[in-house]
């Protein structure tokens, strides 16, 4: 896909990995367009040299101005809070299906990396992985001529990261809360490495038009037990796991999505969003290591170390 102009577009560029991807781009020599809904407050992403389109997902003349002579997207746009099955569907599966239909229309050779996550893999459990999952299925199911590729990241940490790191925090202190079983094992990756990834994609030839999952490559992931060993050797400390009880951890979660609905704000923390929590998740490489020139090359331990708590 490389190509002499290296034009990328980015959708959520202001989120936890596109301002890490841009950064990352413009280091690398791309000219970066970014969609934003508000230029004053990505004036950060400005001051690198990316290019700020005004406007979100629903405006059509912003989607053209975007990918007007780009050869790629990376559409990394995406609803992790809601309090119900339209709050994600709203971003994550209307907004694709629009910057689908504009890309197919008037820029039918820009290639498009859609950024999920390992939750489409399970998408009847909650509504944040419905939501990615049919947002993948647009592009599964009817390509067209475009070239794509899924990228299904692990649980992503890193600087600037608001969902890990404060877990993170609490093993640094001693404490390993954990929401279901601690036998049950889970995959990481570090937001440096999803980056690394994204830009071997668009460095190969063409893209495979599959989904592809992204971890930090050891095999079988960490149960709770593994990960708190490990927090205890960064941080040279015991770190006790703490088991959150199911119905304490229900209540809470029936009662934020009540308060949710009633206030009009949106929640991280509900029922699908426990059963997220709760599953058993292994993932490995294989298939985007087979892709592109990729390995991952930041373990859990190199990135505790390197988090500044």
């Amino acid at each position: 896909m490389a190509s002499s102009n290296r034009v990328v577009a980015v959708t959520g560029a202001t989120g936890f990995i596109g301002q890490a991807l841009c950064a990352r781009l413009r280091q690398s020599g791309w000219t970066v367009k970014a969609l934003v809904r508000q230029p004053d407050s990505a004036a950060n992403l400005a001051d690198t040299g990316v290019e700020l389109i005004e406007g979100d997902l629903a405006n059509t003349g912003a989607l053209k101005s975007l990918l007007q002579g780009t050869n790629a997207v990376v559409h990394c746009a995406g609803s992790v809070r809601g309090a119900c099955q339209a709050d994600f569907d709203r971003t994550n599966v209307e907004g694709t299906a629009n910057l689908l239909a504009v890309l197919k229309q008037h820029s039918p050779d820009t290639n498009i990396i859609l950024l999920s996550s390992m939750a489409a893999i399970e998408p009847g459990l909650s509504w944040y992985a419905n939501s990615k999952f049919r947002a993948e299925q647009l592009l599964t199911e009817n390509p067209g001529s475009l070239g794509w590729a899924v990228l299904r990241p692990a649980a992503v940490y890193g600087p600037g990261d608001k969902e890990m790191v404060p877990i993170f925090q609490l093993m640094a202190r001693g404490i390993a809360p954990v929401p279901g079983q601690p036998e049950n094992r889970v995959c990481v990756v570090h937001v440096d490495d999803v980056v690394a990834a994204i830009l071997a994609l668009l460095k190969a030839d063409r893209l495979p038009g599959k989904a592809m999952n992204i971890c930090d490559g050891h095999e079988g992931g960490y149960n709770w037990f593994e990960l708190a060993e490990l927090a205890g050797s960064v941080w040279q400390r015991r770190v006790r796991i703490l088991r959150l009880p199911q119905l304490l951890t229900n209540l809470v979660a029936r009662t934020n999505l009540s308060l949710a609905r009633l206030l009009g704000y949106a929640p991280m923390l509900t029922p699908p969003k426990l059963r997220e929590l709760r599953h058993n998740w292994v993932i490995d490489n294989r298939e985007l290591e087979a892709a592109c020139d990729w390995r991952a090359s930041i373990s859990l331990e190199q990135g505790l170390r390197n988090l500044a708590l």
